[in-house]
């Protein structure tokens, strides 16, 4: 690395994290590199190819306010909170035109060794702990430029981790890339006392500036309007969040007292609804696929549905079904 500079984000937001990292890459003089830390609450973040819709356990991740957001970069979805640091690293391709994960690891490893830690890296872009993984990293390279990115999880909710990426393989069918699951750990238990997340935080600035020395990075007030202009115009996005997802096929079938079995067999194309049609042993005062055809072209997102259902009685198509059952088998 040339010219180095480093910064630590202080916001807690996602999308406004994702929209500072890449408005850095972007202006960043050429030929300098920046290395970033920063943490986000409750999120799960989706990779650039992924599709939304299969990543997450929608109702899960809305019922207990986890914010989704997409990062530009490639990879699998990941699970983020206050127990997890994030890193990140701009810096030069030096003509690399695939990802050279291990290149950027080795910081990180290199202090694990130094703290006790026997931590390796293992498989195309994660950092395993006794066969365990606890990172993931991803990359986007860009006109001979590379941001690398990596999450640690040091004192994670694991259950929660688990719950939010829950998927049934079963029931969706995607063309986009479904994130490599394996178990994970956090690393406060394998680490001294002393060192919690805030201390890991310190010691992983100075490993980095003891071979790249630099200063700490100051944004502009014209990078900070951008960095708020970009969190609201991409990465709080439906279009970018959701809309971007590739097509996929769901299927979603539940039964309910009083109603019989119902199923919805919906294609998604860019998080609309491309074909929708319903099947089950449930009985019905019109046909359902009149009201198929009303939810086609939508977004599948429960405010939109919502809206175009106000002056519709749900119970007709489906005898003993209301709106918020339909919507509890549409965002299962």
């Amino acid at each position: 690395m040339s010219a180095f500079s480093y910064l630590i984000l202080n916001s807690l937001d996602a999308a406004g994290n994702l929209a500072a990292e890449q408005v850095i890459f972007d202006t960043l003089p050429r030929g300098e590199s920046c290395f970033l830390l920063w943490q986000n609450r409750s999120a799960v973040v989706i990779g650039r190819h992924q599709d939304a819709l299969a990543e997450i356990d929608r109702a899960f991740v809305e019922e207990n306010g986890i914010q989704l957001v997409r990062r530009i970069s490639g990879g699998g979805a990941v699970y983020h909170d206050l127990g997890n640091l994030n890193y990140s690293v701009i810096t030069e391709a030096q003509g690399s035109k695939a990802p050279d994960m291990a290149l950027f690891c080795a910081p990180v490893l290199r202090l694990l060794r130094r703290l006790g830690v026997p931590a390796a890296l293992s498989g195309r872009n994660d950092m395993t702990l006794n066969g365990q993984k606890f990172s993931g990293s991803a990359q986007h390279l860009y006109k001979g430029r590379v941001l690398h990115h990596g999450t640690l999880l040091i004192d994670s909710d694991l259950n929660m981790v688990t719950r939010a990426l829950r998927v049934d393989p079963e029931k969706i069918r995607s063309k986009g890339l479904a994130s490599v699951r394996s178990r994970v750990t956090n690393l406060r238990p394998f680490l001294p006392e002393e060192v919690d997340l805030p201390r890991f935080r310190e010691l992983l600035l100075q490993e980095l500036l003891a071979e790249h020395p630099g200063e700490e990075l100051t944004l502009s007030r014209e990078q900070l309007r951008e960095i708020e202009a970009l969190s609201e115009s991409r990465y709080r996005s439906w279009d970018w969040t959701v809309g971007a997802s590739p097509p996929c096929s769901l299927i979603r079938r539940q039964r309910f007292e009083g109603c019989g079995t119902v199923e919805a067999r919906l294609q998604v194309e860019h998080g609309r609804i491309a074909a929708l049609s319903f099947r089950g042993d449930f009985f019905s005062a019109e046909e359902p696929e009149t009201l198929a055809e009303r939810l086609l072209g939508l977004p599948l997102d429960r405010e939109a549905l919502s809206a175009a259902l106000e002056q519709t009685e749900v119970s007709r198509f489906f005898l003993g079904l209301s709106e918020e059952q339909l919507f509890s088998l549409l965002f299962r």
